[in-house]
């Protein structure tokens, strides 16, 4: 891959990328509508402006389609399976998750695990709930379904069906 110098900076100017990576602004255009993850999307009147790994990105495009040969949809392809593993390697330990949790998240988080875990206590008839009536954890199962309002009071009376006419267009009748 050919090597550019890239500033050491965080964001970049689209006519900056354009200079880096020695493309046209309208190829960048057109890889920004290929690529929707490419650039910061910009404000109406602002410039367009791209963080260095899009930068990067882009660099790494070019390679693969002008220097490897390969189309968008190969190019696209490519980037893919090499962003997969990338996520394979860093995984999220529970203690990583449970460190970016607030308190409210928590009881929130525990309130549906509640749920879940009384739903599955239904459907496999444990002994904290009944099929009809309120169980342990305050939730009530009923086998009556709800309705948000009675559909009869609301419904129309039906129209009569209008009869289908058809219409000819009329034809010149011939002299005999």
């Amino acid at each position: 891959m050919t090597t550019a110098e890239i500033p050491n900076r965080p964001l970049f100017r689209a006519q900056e990328v354009c200079e880096i990576a020695q493309v046209q602004p309208y190829v960048l255009r057109s890889w920004e509508a290929e690529f929707p993850d490419l650039g910061v999307a910009k404000k109406t009147g602002d410039a367009r402006m791209y963080r260095r790994a899009d930068v990067e990105r882009v660099l790494q495009l070019k390679h693969l389609l002008f220097v490897d040969g390969l189309t968008l949809a190969g190019a696209r392809k490519r980037l893919a399976g090499e962003a997969t593993p990338a996520a394979v390697e860093a995984p999220v330990s529970d203690a990583d998750v449970a460190a970016m949790l607030d308190a409210q998240t928590r009881t929130s988080l525990r309130e549906v695990r509640r749920g879940l875990q009384w739903i599955l206590g239904v459907l496999g008839g444990a002994s904290g709930a009944t099929a009809e009536g309120e169980a342990e954890d305050g939730f009530v199962l009923s086998s009556r379904p709800v309705r948000a309002r009675a559909r009869t009071a609301a419904r129309r009376p039906s129209r009569p069906a209008r009869a289908k006419v058809k219409v000819r267009k009329a034809t010149k009748s011939r002299k005999r």
